[in-house]
């Protein structure tokens, strides 16, 4: 990587460090009427977690909710993101994970919404996704990734929004790039290899290069 990349990506870090404090202070603004969704996901990740992937999805198109892969099985390219997937490309938010107890407690809360309703290509269960740190690697069937953001900003309300109050993806939904390519099927497992320490190893970008 070159010095103009590492700085830029030093630059990058620190604005996704303050995207991150900006999603958390919008969710804590939104009133007492609409009680935050926040779930239980366990204790924090540590090196050799497990989970499983319990859905994979997909969309043809940005700014709408993805399917379940009929097949039950995504591709992931190296350096690119899920093959088919709007969201893939030359950016650091190439892969995006939700648990599936960020989902239940959506439902909890009146929401009739499934597994891809809130964007996500990986629905997880059973490993704490929302607090890993920058920088965590990850395999996921016999891909690799490293997590790059953590939660995102929502310029625009979502349909989820508008329905519940809240929406439980900007807070507990992860972002990552693909550093090996694999497949990445319904019932795999995704383990942490390795916690990161804060540092993205990619470009960060707000939109693909």
């Amino acid at each position: 990587m070159t010095s103009d990349h590492t700085n830029a990506n030093c630059a990058k870090i620190k604005q996704n460090a303050n995207e991150n404090k900006v999603a958390k202070a919008l969710a804590e603004d939104l009133g007492i009427d609409n009680p935050l969704m926040v779930s239980d996901q366990g204790p924090a990740p540590v090196q050799g977690s497990v989970g499983a992937v319990v859905s994979v999805n997909i969309s043809p198109k940005k700014g709408m909710r993805k399917t379940p892969a009929e097949s039950g099985t995504i591709v992931l390219l190296a350096d690119h993101g899920v093959s088919e997937d709007a969201h893939a490309g030359d950016w650091h938010r190439q892969v995006s994970f939700l648990a599936e107890e960020s989902i239940n407690v959506a439902r909890e809360h009146g929401l009739d919404v499934g597994f891809g309703d809130f964007a996500e290509n990986i629905t997880t269960s059973g490993i704490n996704v929302k607090d890993m740190p920058l920088g965590t690697l990850l395999q996921v069937g016999t891909a690799k990734v490293e997590v790059s953001q953590i939660g995102k900003v929502c310029h625009t309300r979502c349909a989820i929004y508008y329905l519940a109050g809240d929406c439980i993806f900007p807070r507990e939904g992860i972002f990552a790039w693909v550093v090996e390519p694999g497949l990445v099927r319904v019932g795999d497992e995704i383990r942490v290899l390795e916690l990161g320490a804060g540092e993205v190893h990619h470009v960060l970008s707000d939109k693909p290069l």
